[in-house]
């Protein structure tokens, strides 16, 4: 009996642990609007990035956000508030801001910038990249990022979303292939680093979408440090990176 109520607690607590990991921002969301804008939770954030119609803005340095990024949003370094005035001719209806994470004090200062400037409804994801994956989002990767993973990053995995027959014919050195409905065996397999979740996973195919699919299916896998080439393979092989 002792052991049955044991566990339900713990059941509880789990439950409630996962649920206040946003609970800080979803106070301050319900608080309402402060000068600088308001925080917003990732479910608000997936809402806003479906509906296309607020410009999200990643706010950090170029090179992070080429080498991942949440998809859907644009980069404009911290500093050049002008460039994202532009993006709001509507003054009352600011962006989304975020960089990399809750210790990341840049979407603050750039919320306090843009509030200065009269933009008013300013919407900060302060829970950023870092939490974005946390809760089993994959991210993005442009060409240039990917260039400086291939070249740099040595224990990086990069898996080939296409056919066997297409793999076989031809792929990234070193790539792996993994089909959807593959990653439990992958796992087992040595294909995907499952002693080692946060190793950096990149996948691409010959389309974007395939890309994406396979990448979020790993990413819902625990594989919190993977992501998506924003391009194919045939403009990986056009950039002559082997």
């Amino acid at each position: 009996m002792f052991c049955l109520i044991a566990l339900i607690m713990f059941s509880v607590l789990l439950g409630s642990g996962l649920q206040a990991a946003e609970s800080p921002q979803r106070e301050k969301t319900q608080q309402g609007q402060t000068a600088s804008g308001f925080e917003i939770s990732t479910e608000e954030l997936t809402q806003i990035l479906t509906a296309g119609k607020i410009p999200v803005i990643d706010v950090r340095p170029q090179k992070e956000y080429e080498i991942s990024h949440i998809p859907g949003s644009v980069n404009i370094f911290e500093t050049e508030i002008e460039r994202m005035m532009d993006l709001c001719p509507d003054k009352s209806s600011g962006p989304v801001l975020y960089c990399n994470g809750p210790y990341c004090h840049k979407t603050i200062r750039v919320a306090e910038k843009l509030s200065q400037k009269g933009v008013t409804n300013i919407k900060k994801y302060q829970n950023g990249l870092p939490v974005w994956r946390a809760f089993g989002h994959t991210a993005e990767t442009n060409l240039s990022g990917f260039k400086y993973i291939f070249l740099s990053d040595k224990t990086a995995i990069f898996v080939d979303a296409r056919t066997k027959e297409e793999y076989t014919a031809g792929t990234v050195p070193g790539a792996v292939n993994l089909l959807a409905g593959e990653i439990e065996e992958a796992n087992q397999d040595g294909r995907l680093p499952y002693t080692d979740h946060g190793t950096r996973i990149i996948v691409f195919g010959k389309t974007i979408h395939q890309a994406r699919e396979l990448a979020q299916a790993i990413a819902h896998r625990a594989y919190w440090n993977s992501s998506y080439l924003a391009g194919t393979y045939e403009d990986l092989k056009k950039a002559g990176l082997w």
